[in-house]
């Protein structure tokens, strides 16, 4: 075994390198935002969407859209509103009135990265449509079904205030997203940088592509053979499973205050996001505290308190990071 973790090491450490050229792209651009950063590409590696929650201003938008640039891919941003409608994210039918027949005209969803800016804005119908393209990798036109290229990526973003005019999203969409990221304020030092790299009328920073989708694709079957030991997959299990029954694992004080734990996906996802966020550490194994770095962004979504926990102002978040303090480290 030991052998076969050395050779997967060896694999992941030839595989990675292009991650340091991609986060150096980024950070031309991108100052303070390590987090955002770092979990965008767990996300692309593990094939995984990305929910991105954080007041206006903090380069969610502009995080997603340097990505892009630095892999080499295509992009679209959607902005989502009201008034949108699914042909407008899918494509629609079109009638050819000299030949008499109906041509498809394929919408923005036909690209690699899909950045859904303020998702929570457009209405049902629009979240139901995306919703298949995130789950099945395609898209149906009229009676056609069209497959979606990959790498295929949707970065969303929410806008925590100003809930006016939003839609809040139905759990089943929420529970698509592999992670949810709490973004807040730079520290006063990275805002001091960030106003003297961006405080200019007319500056643009170049962004160069520092991988091509076929690396990408070639790094998540690298991902797929990391090492992941069968105490820390019982260790994630434990985890979730402490998510339902608290008491069962010491946790008494969290009875009552979860209406719903997390599903049997977030094991799934937990598992690949720290297997993918072990590539970015350019390991070829899973440590448990690889699964405590990355299980918050999993099952902050996937926890939904209770109206008791709600009156105590428990939110997801401290019952998720209890759940993390109390179950049991292999």
């Amino acid at each position: 075994m030991g052998q076969g973790i050395t050779a997967i090491n060896e694999k992941v450490q030839k595989e990675s390198v292009f991650v340091d050229e991609l986060l150096s792209e980024i950070r031309k651009v991108i100052v303070g935002q390590d987090y955002l950063i770092e979990r965008l590409l767990v996300g692309l590696l593990a094939n995984g969407h990305v929910l991105i929650e954080g007041v206006p201003g903090l380069a969610k938008t502009m995080s997603v859209r340097v990505l892009s640039a630095a892999i080499s891919t295509d992009f679209q941003r959607l902005q989502f509103t009201p008034d949108l409608l699914p042909a407008d994210l899918l494509g629609t039918l079109v009638y050819d009135p000299k030949e008499g027949t109906f041509t498809t005209k394929k919408g923005p969803i036909f690209s690699n990265i899909i950045l859904a800016d303020e998702i929570n804005r457009a209405p049902a119908k629009v979240q139901s449509a995306l919703l298949e393209a995130m789950q099945e990798k395609q898209v149906t036109i009229g009676e056609n079904t069209f497959k979606l290229e990959e790498p295929f990526l949707v970065l969303a973003t929410q806008n925590p205030i100003e809930q006016e005019g939003t839609y809040p999203l139905p759990e089943a969409q929420v529970d698509r997203f592999m992670l949810k990221l709490n973004i807040g304020y730079p520290s006063k030092e990275d805002e001091h940088k960030i106003l003297k790299r961006m405080a200019f009328t007319d500056k643009q920073i170049e962004v160069a592509p520092a991988v091509t989708p076929e690396k990408v694709l070639k790094a998540r079957k690298v991902v797929n053979e990391i090492y992941m030991d069968e105490k820390i997959e019982k260790y994630i299990v434990d985890i979730v499973f402490a998510t339902r029954e608290p008491a069962s694992y010491g946790l008494k004080d969290l009875d009552g205050l979860i209406e719903y734990g997390a599903s049997p996906r977030a094991s799934i996802y937990l598992t690949v996001a720290a297997k993918a966020y072990a590539f970015v550490q350019r390991r070829g194994y899973v440590t448990p505290q690889d699964v405590k770095s990355i299980g918050a962004d999993v099952l902050r979504h996937r926890v939904i308190p209770s109206y008791e926990a709600e009156a105590e102002d428990k939110t997801s978040e401290d019952i998720v990071r209890r759940v993390f303090e109390e179950v049991e480290v292999p």
